[in-house]
């Protein structure tokens, strides 16, 4: 192949995997209900529903709600420097309102975003993962069953 060709097949397989990135993503069963869980709580869900996921999340399948629950954000963006390592922040944005949190909680929203398969992006001593779309639900039902059922996700990846 000559130069050209390769630099054309380069650049059209460069384009491919940037098309893949930003394409809706999912995920199921553990990884969902995680992702579902460290969003939840700062997610206009009533009350009774976060309790519910909160319960999920730690362990525990025995709660009084038996519809379905569905947790949503139209983002998430987290953000972790590597060169203050003490620096990590999550904004989630819901319609309108848009919580930050710092710290632990922003590390185990960070953690679950990449555990979902988000992949990272990085400039300026910054490292972010970041969704926009999520939709998971939870299935009450299913999940009481203990067999690996009872959470999906969408979301795009990126912001």
């Amino acid at each position: 192949m000559r130069l050209g060709q390769l630099t054309i097949l380069a650049c059209s397989l460069l384009l491919a995997s940037s098309a893949t990135w930003a394409a809706p993503a999912t995920t199921s069963g553990s990884v969902a209900l995680a992702l579902a869980g460290v969003v939840a709580p700062y997610s206009p869900l009533p009350a009774k529903e976060k309790k519910a996921v909160a319960a999920f999340l730690g362990g525990d399948s025995n709660v009084p709600i038996t519809r379905k629950i569905t947790v949503t954000a139209d983002k998430v963006v987290c953000r972790a420097s590597n060169v203050d390592i003490t620096s990590r922040s999550c904004e989630l944005s819901f319609g309108s309102k848009t919580h930050t949190v710092r710290g632990s909680e922003a590390n185990a929203v960070f953690a679950t975003v990449a555990l979902a398969g988000v992949p990272p992006d990085g400039a300026a001593g910054t490292i972010y993962e970041a969704l926009s779309k999520l939709s998971c639900t939870l299935d009450p039902k299913v999940i009481k069953d203990k067999a690996g059922g009872g959470a999906d996700c969408s979301f795009e990846p990126g912001n």
